[in-house]
């Protein structure tokens, strides 16, 4: 049976999922219909395009720069901070409707996914139908619209979703490539970036038709593996699956971009506790251990640099993230002012490794000379370096493992914080220090 695979990915989400509340609590402006964004507060430095509308684009206001360029662009543009506990709501009540109408449905992000619609095609009249049914129900229900691309690859069909938009439909099926994507810019074709693209361009190869006709042995001497890689997707060959479930994360992270400059070991400390805290409840909620913890910095300079420590215990407490994050970060740190933070947890496991207790420092004692029943000053010597030696190393030993008492609490005080917050909200109950942090910052 041929496959049937559709890529459904919504419009502007951000932006149309903020249009939709504000519709639905009587605004009388729909922000879709002019020059609007989401992005971070305007007055902070930091702030960034999330989202743009059509009419925003036409200013040449781009997706990721930052909101200060984009209102010297428009003046009169109109920004709203990012409410990500909305879009959140909206993306649930976006993938229930996907799932009416497919068996299996790979969603890839908050606002897009795949639907395995192999055989159901059967049911309509043609490939078509049943994308216009789940165009119509999202947004007569929902109130936004949706791209949708459809072909026999999951590659083919999130390159359809990309063309014209808003609330189209297209299909790119492997006797369409030639006309409908091989004329496009190679910068265009999924997998591709910036990098990569200018590479390719370096060579010669303008198009992804450029790309497809290309030598697989040339683009990999050049690309390496990924070479490959895109010459496959130029030609529209990629027989990966649509997944119902997504494939289990390598790593569990959070990172911020800052909104001034940090320059005080104190401030990053705020930071990192409050990412261990986003990282750490990840981790429990999934029922996963890291046993790696990373920490990312990029100063002011643009210079990023990372430094990890691997445990020999297993852990997923806020604790024990926050306390090693700062370890690390004081180890990293130059002093330069810096514009993001990072917390980064790898080496997964579902088994729960406990912290093995340090050792405990051992009794002084002196070795007298076997021969003469003396101690000389060499056997002298040589033990003062020995004990020293295993005070080091005891003393290292606290240092890097954590208190088994202290862990376990840490432990209880997460699972009731966990359930807490599951029964009465996510800001029924905090940390008081991340809490005093907030009510100073407002």
């Amino acid at each position: 049976m041929e496959r049937l695979i559709y890529h459904v990915d919504v419009n502007s989400a951000y932006l149309s999922w903020e249009a939709t509340e504000q519709l639905r609590h009587g605004a009388e402006t729909d922000i879709r219909k002019i020059p609007a964004i989401i992005g971070g507060d305007t007055a902070k430095r930091k702030g960034v395009v999330l989202a743009k509308s059509i009419p925003a684009k036409k200013y040449g206001i781009r997706t990721g720069e930052p909101v200060t360029d984009a209102l010297k662009k428009c003046p009169g543009l109109k920004s709203f901070s990012p409410d990500f506990a909305l879009y959140k709501k909206y993306s649930h009540a976006f993938i229930q409707i996907l799932e009416k109408y497919a068996p299996v449905v790979e969603q890839v992000s908050i606002d897009e996914a795949y639907l395995d619609m192999s055989g159901l095609h059967y049911f309509y009249e043609n490939e078509t139908d049943a994308a216009r049914l789940i165009q119509t129900e999202i947004r007569d229900t929902l109130g936004f619209t949706v791209n949708i691309g459809i072909s026999n690859c999951k590659v083919l069909a999130k390159m359809a979703s990309d063309f014209e938009k808003p609330d189209k439909i297209h299909t790119l099926f492997p006797d369409e490539i030639e006309e409908k994507m091989w004329p496009l810019p190679v910068r265009e074709l999924f997998f591709t970036g910036a990098a990569a693209a200018a590479k390719l361009n370096s060579l010669g190869i303008q198009t992804i038709g450029d790309l497809a006709k290309s030598d697989v042995a040339f683009l990999k001497s050049h690309l390496k593996s990924q070479g490959e890689v895109l010459w496959r997707y130029a030609n529209g060959l990629d027989d990966s699956p649509v997944r119902q479930e997504r494939e289990q994360a390598k790593g569990y992270g959070n990172s911020t971009t800052l909104s001034k400059d940090v320059a005080e070991y104190e401030e990053a400390a705020k930071i990192l506790r409050k990412l261990s805290e986003t990282v750490a409840r990840r981790l429990r909620k999934d029922g996963i251990y890291a046993q790696t913890i990373d920490v990312e910095i990029k100063d002011c300079q643009f210079r990023k640099r990372s430094h990890q420590k691997v445990l020999d215990y297993s852990t997923n407490t806020t604790d024990d993230l926050y306390q090693i994050s700062c370890q690390l970060f004081k180890e990293l740190w130059d002093g330069t002012p810096i514009r993001l933070l990072g917390v980064r947890c790898t080496k997964l496991t579902e088994e729960k490794i406990e912290p093995k207790e340090a050792e405990k420092a051992p009794t002084p004692f002196l070795v007298e000379n076997e021969q003469s029943g003396q101690i000389t000053m060499d056997f002298l010597w040589t033990n003062v370096e020995r004990k020293q030696s295993a005070v080091d190393n005891v003393t290292k030993a606290h240092k890097e493992k954590p208190d088994r008492e202290r862990h376990r609490k840490m432990e209880k005080l997460d699972a009731a914080m966990d359930k807490i917050r599951s029964k009465y909200g996510e800001r029924s109950i905090g940390r008081a220090e991340m809490l005093l942090d907030e009510k100073n910052e407002e």
